[in-house]
């Protein structure tokens, strides 16, 4: 990957259906997204398009998906499928891979032949949609092969369009992407290197005080326009995490050109751009190492 030719790195997209056309929710759970982010009957872009667009846009892409079996009964689009079609475009795609937490051992070891044999980057964990507290001990076999393989995990935060408007919420709890609930994992890991990812509306400052308190803790700024963030959120992205916050659009629910649209009217120093939109995501993923990013 050319990372001094990219203009950003998208740190969260969605592998939203497989080879086969199997989709990655519900059709309850799809249809109660679309609805919540009005986006209609959007397209649910294949591995192959999501890298001729970004490469289109000369950016990189972290892509994933969830793997929530336990909770929702709903199978996952395969891990090892993901990596495969991402391998195919490594100029411009970075496999992550989920790994349900109920899955005990099996998911541990399912986590390091992913890393050690696929070449994935990084795991992505929804607390609310696969119905775990992320501070329950039974992940933590997980997180502690996750942070011995030296990758990052990404952790939903905040509300989810997922099962909104749905009645009872498809028995999604919200509780579960409390931010000081990654508190716990970032103490008992220090080692563990995660991102709360999206705004974490209505804990925003309970993940601010999680990123600033632990050393490798990050903000992904996906799944809202900036417009709409929180004055304390870019205050904080200004100032004292300059260095710990990543472009994430959320794609296909949210575009990056709508949210790059968006963030170049934000009070954003002009300093701290590239390091939002490329230079901190490509030091946290291992694509470059810090002196190059600040050079």
């Amino acid at each position: 990957m050319d990372v001094a030719g990219l203009t950003a790195i998208d740190v969260h997209t969605h592998a939203e259906i497989g080879r086969d056309g199997y989709g990655s929710l519900s059709p309850e759970l799809l249809a109660a997204s679309a609805a919540y982010f009005r986006s209609g009957e959007r397209r649910q872009p294949a591995i192959p398009e999501i890298a001729a667009y970004y490469r289109e846009r000369r950016m990189a892409a972290v892509v994933f998906t969830v793997d929530a079996e336990h909770a929702t009964g709903h199978p996952r689009i395969p891990n090892e499928e993901i990596a495969e079609d991402c391998a195919g475009h490594p100029d411009v795609l970075i496999p992550f891979a989920s790994v349900d937490p109920y899955k005990g051992r099996a998911g541990v070891r399912e986590a390091r032949r992913l890393v050690e044999r696929h070449g994935v980057r990084g795991f992505k964990f929804h607390p609310s949609l696969q119905g775990f507290a992320p501070d329950d001990p039974m992940a933590f076999p997980l997180y502690e092969a996750i942070e011995e393989l030296g990758v990052p995990a990404v952790f939903h935060t905040g509300q989810t369009g997922i099962g909104a408007g749905v009645r009872g919420g498809g028995g999604i709890r919200l509780r579960y992407s409390n931010p000081m609930l990654v508190d716990e994992v970032a103490a008992s890991f220090p080692e563990l290197r995660i991102i709360l990812a999206h705004p974490s509306f209505p804990w925003q400052d309970e993940a601010l005080a999680v990123a600033t308190h632990k050393q490798h803790v990050h903000i992904d700024l996906s799944g809202w326009s900036p417009r709409y963030f929180p004055p304390q959120l870019v205050r904080y992205a200004n100032t004292l995490l300059r260095d710990k916050v990543l472009f994430g659009s959320d794609y296909p629910v949210l575009t990056p050109d709508r949210w790059l649209a968006d963030f170049a009217t934000l009070d954003i120093k002009p300093e701290v751009r590239p390091g939002i939109l490329k230079d901190n995501a490509a030091r946290l993923l291992g694509l470059t190492d810090d002196k190059e990013t600040r050079s």
